[in-house]
């Protein structure tokens, strides 16, 4: 309890000084009125000394302050008072209005303009002297227009404060979506990164373990060829990556993303990597003729599925056909591409996984579906087929789909 009625420093500097000022009037003499009941010059210091320890819990305890300090400006009348008692009466009257409840800001001008009304009205009437109206004037200044300024004030720190949470709600709110967008960001660098170079590494992890573990120069010279193209090749595919990365650079404005156009190059390419794997890979292009260029998303989701499913092939396929199927009906672009699903001989390269799940996440932007799994060959050698199958929905989602 100490703590909470402990004063504010502001609180006790208008305390000393409230109290210093009115001893100050009490020696020279200047009184506020005459002819008092308590007409002792002594008395006049009993209710300035009550009001100015009230003035020590105008913050703390601003409800008992304002009681105690009502008393203390009614005793004043009956002694020769002091104008430094009444100023403190207003100080208190107004922390009351600011530091008090809700509900005792509210009620606290109420009731001070009643009083003054009445006042005004009343004190004429009784006392019969229409000079009276000066009372029920006074009692305004005294009482409701602290209360009112403290209304003031208090709307307007509670403005100040609401506009305070706002702002930094909105910069939570701004943190927490720039957030969001740097992780998408990384999202999609990631998965660019990945398509555009796993293919190549791909192919010069098998054939350099092709070049090391078979003793003939004719085969060292060929592994050595193909990896050789693949690095040159995926070096360009990074300085691509950078160029979109980069902004204001001095090189020229990055490569247009790849489309189902080049998908013949790239299909061509998996085969020269993979020949030595035993893959075969082959393109069948069943969309109409003349179909055009399909929306830009769509198409660069196409090929780095194609992508990354050639080179699972490259890292896990059996020997056997590889085929790249496109398909365009109802508004659907369906891609396709099947592997002989089994061990082969010969050297592998490891895989992480990251490229399913690149897959996926590419297909659920577009509010299109995805399967890979093994299934059986349509043929009667038994064999069993790696299947990826994605339809992507051509016609552009509005907002909220």
């Amino acid at each position: 309890m100490s703590a909470v009625l402990r004063p504010h420093r502001h609180d006790a500097a208008l305390a000393a000084s409230g109290l210093l000022g009115g001893l100050l009037l009490w020696r020279l003499g200047l009184p506020t009125q005459g002819g008092r009941p308590f007409g002792a010059p002594w008395a006049a210091l009993i209710p300035l000394t009550v009001m100015a320890s009230m003035e020590l819990l105008r913050r703390s305890a601003p409800r008992t302050a304002l009681a105690v300090g009502t008393l203390a400006l009614v005793l004043d009348q009956f002694t020769r008072g002091s104008l430094a008692t009444v100023l403190m009466f207003t100080d208190i009257m107004y922390a009351s209005v600011l530091y008090g409840p809700p509900a005792s800001a509210r009620r606290i001008p109420v009731v001070s303009l009643l009083i003054t009304v009445a006042a005004m009205i009343g004190l004429p009437a009784w006392l019969g002297r229409p000079e009276a109206l000066l009372i029920g004037v006074v009692i305004g200044l005294v009482s409701f227009v602290p209360a009112l300024t403290g209304v003031s004030v208090r709307n307007h720190r509670t403005a100040a404060e609401a506009a305070r949470l706002a702002a930094r709600q909105t910069a939570r709110l701004a943190e927490m979506d720039r957030t969001q967008a740097v992780v998408a960001e990384r999202a999609r660098m990631a998965r660019e990164l990945h398509d555009m170079v796993a293919n190549h590494l791909s192919a010069v992890a098998i054939h350099s373990t092709a070049a090391l573990s078979i003793d003939d120069p004719e085969t060292s010279r060929r592994a050595l060829k193909v990896i050789r193209e693949n690095s040159v090749e995926g070096l360009a595919e990074m300085r691509r990556l950078i160029g979109l990365l980069r902004k204001g650079g001095e090189e020229d404005a990055p490569a247009a993303a790849p489309t189902l156009a080049s998908l013949d190059a790239l299909v061509a390419q998996t085969e020269v990597n993979g020949a030595s794997s035993g893959l075969v890979c082959t393109l069948e292009d069943t969309r109409p003729a003349g179909a055009g260029a399909l929306p830009t998303p769509v198409e660069l989701a196409a090929y780095r599925i194609v992508q990354e499913s050639l080179t699972n092939a490259l890292k896990h396929a059996a020997p056997g056909p590889v085929t790249v199927r496109l398909a365009l009906a109802d508004e659907v672009l369906t891609v396709e591409v099947t592997s002989v699903f089994g061990s082969r001989p010969g050297p592998t390269a490891p895989g992480s996984g990251a490229g399913l799940v690149g897959m996926r996440e590419r297909v659920a932007l577009l509010g299109g579906t995805i399967s890979a799994r093994a299934e059986p060959g349509d043929g009667k050698d038994g064999t069993t087929i790696w299947r990826v199958r994605a339809e992507l929905p051509v016609a552009e989602r509005t907002a909220g789909e």
